[in-house]
């Protein structure tokens, strides 16, 4: 059987050093790091790292598989890694409509899944319906659930740096610390 549709990978930059970001679409402090991506870019340099974003769901944010399914199904459109990143920078810049207060409560209570997807639809301009149901995205978020796994990440933000866990950088950091930290 041939696959009909391609996740494209979160991936900027060419780069030897391969900074990899664990994120969840609705964590505050994952937000925070999404916003230095940019920055990092043009300051290290496209031709010195690779950028990798990785999702990272997390149960407390209770929308969370559900958005993160959403990004990936952004990635499976024309343009996919920047549809993908399209939806991250919609989720963040309008947070608190796909978060709860203190995780349980609030008026996403009565929100809907497609109701969701519609919100992030409407920012983003994409048509993410029916990439969200394809049943063989599936196999895309349990990649990301398993190679985080394997890597001993549990929370968001975390950072790999070619392939070895970064206790010591948080979102926090300024962009200059990251970029030292990969290029020095």
């Amino acid at each position: 059987m041939t696959q009909s549709w391609h996740a494209a990978p979160l991936i900027w930059g060419h780069g030897p050093r391969i900074f990899e970001a664990f994120l969840e679409p609705t964590c505050p402090f994952s937000v925070r790091a999404l916003g230095k991506f940019d920055a990092l870019l043009a300051l290290a340099g496209e031709h010195r790292i690779t950028l990798k974003i990785r999702l990272q769901s997390q149960p407390w944010h209770l929308f969370s598989g559900m958005i993160t399914r959403t990004v990936l199904a952004a990635s499976t459109l024309p343009n996919g890694r920047d549809a993908a990143k399209s939806v991250l920078l919609a989720v963040a810049a309008h947070r608190e409509e796909f978060e709860f207060e203190r995780h349980a409560f609030g008026p996403n209570m009565d929100t809907t899944p497609a109701q969701i997807i519609a919100r992030i639809e409407g920012y983003t301009g994409l048509p993410l319906a029916a990439a969200f149901a394809n049943p063989e995205l599936d196999r895309e978020l349990k990649w990301h659930c398993k190679y985080a796994r394997q890597n001993g990440i549990h929370v968001s933000p975390t950072f790999m740096i070619d392939g070895l866990v970064q206790n010591d950088i948080g979102s926090g950091d300024a962009v200059e610390a990251w970029a030292a930290k990969l290029v020095g």
